[in-house]
């Protein structure tokens, strides 16, 4: 063996043991925080998000965010989504649209025009300020599936609200975006804009309103097929399929992933996909939520006024979501209309993704990115807790869950 090859084989070698490094440190750290916030009784997700900061380059500095790690995060919340969309009938969501349109619109609304009044406020530029408000739009609907899913609560109605509001809320958020991504570039590239939302619409809609009937004909056939565990194969290929899809189009790929599960879920139960899947969603998962905490950078909050804006933007994300989802679920009672607005607090990598955006296109400074990651990153923390206590004493519908209970006292 030469040098050179010699040398390509040590820098190959070094690669390796750097991505089993990461997948060991990602992964025990999130269990080993999980098992410590379990046995405070408090949620599970809080202490991986925390994990991912502690192990962060704000502090040990032993991971730093990479397209690794995107790549690890983004396969968790997929592989999550398509989960509890196995849980999640086409019918079900059906039954609660139009409050769960409702519900979406005006947690769209508020939290934008409050991000941006904020912003503009404070003294900031229009870009900047717009860029906060459609932040503020995002939601993270893997954070709360987590948590709610633990708890074995994926069938009551105030989570069927949640999911189908998420997922109007994504395609929404998509458009505002692209609206926000053509300002930064000089104009509004309005043939862009309406070919965008269309394909955004009509992709949710085919699919939820024909997968499950198109899946339920195909079953019979596919198990027949000689591949090894094949309708788990099928089901598998099918979310990585529509998550592609969803990300070609330009929705979160998520929702693909969502929607896949959701068109097997009327046949995946007489099977032992759900089981399989579960185990494969508890192996990726950490990565996300770890990833999520990753990326919070406490040096960018130094100064005072950024501190003190990153507070702010973060109150007002929180209320804006409460009270403007919650006023949307009203008519289910108070209580419900809190556990709905709660559930749609979290911002997680969503708000991260527009923030980055914003900060490649030049549309804000390090320091509104700052304040947008801090955001994104405590409303995401906040939401879990408000959640366990909101749904305490809630009765478990549904006796063959996915999930596991959690015990919460």
């Amino acid at each position: 063996m030469d040098g050179g090859n010699i040398l390509i084989f040590a820098l190959a070698s070094d690669s390796h043991t750097q991505f089993f490094f990461t997948l060991l440190v990602m992964f025990v750290a999130a269990k080993l925080a999980a098992e410590l916030f379990e046995r405070l009784k408090q949620p599970a997700v809080a202490g991986e998000i925390l994990a991912g900061v502690l192990i962060g380059p704000s502090v040990l500095g032993l991971i730093a965010p990479s397209e690794l790690t995107d790549a690890l995060s983004e396969l968790g919340v997929i592989f999550l989504l398509f989960l509890v969309g196995l849980e999640t009938k086409p019918a079900d969501i059906l039954r609660v649209g139009g409050r769960a349109l409702l519900v979406a619109v005006l947690g769209v609304v508020l939290p934008f025009v409050a991000g941006y009044l904020l912003l503009w406020a404070w003294g900031k530029p229009q870009i900047e300020a717009i860029f906060v408000g459609a932040a503020m739009v995002a939601t993270s609907v893997g954070i709360t599936a987590r948590v709610l899913g633990q708890m074995g609560l994926l069938n009551t109605v105030t989570s069927r609200i949640i999911l189908g509001a998420a997922v109007i809320d994504d395609v929404l958020g998509l458009i505002i975006l692209a609206v926000v991504s053509s300002l930064a570039k000089g104009g509004i590239n309005y043939a862009q804009i309406a070919t965008t939302a269309a394909l955004a619409i009509g992709f949710t809609v085919i699919v939820a309103l024909i997968g499950a009937r198109a899946i339920n004909k195909l079953q019979p056939r596919i198990q027949k097929l000689k591949v090894g565990q094949s309708y788990l194969v099928f089901g598998f290929s099918l979310c990585l399929v529509l998550a592609y899809v969803a990300s070609f189009i330009g929705v979160a790929a998520i929702i693909g992933a969502f929607l896949a599960g959701m068109a097997m879920s009327e046949s995946a139960h007489e099977t032992d996909m759900p089981i399989q899947a579960e185990a494969v969603t508890e192996f990726l998962l950490p990565f996300f939520l770890t990833s999520i905490g990753m990326k919070l950078k406490l040096d960018a909050l130094m100064n005072r006024e950024v501190i003190l804006l990153a507070i702010v933007v973060t109150i007002l994300a929180v209320v804006t979501k409460l009270f403007g989802c919650g006023l949307g679920a009203l008519s289910l009672g108070l209580k419900n209309a809190m556990r709905v607005g709660m559930g749609m607090v979290p911002r997680g990598e969503v708000g991260i993704v527009v923030a980055q955006i914003g900060l490649g296109l030049a549309a804000v400074s390090d320091a509104i990115y700052g304040v947008v990651l801090v955001m994104a990153v405590a409303t995401t923390l906040i939401a879990p807790p408000f959640l366990v206590l909101l749904y305490k004493g809630e009765k478990v519908e549904n006796e063959e869950r996915i999930f596991p209970i959690t015990p919460i006292s």
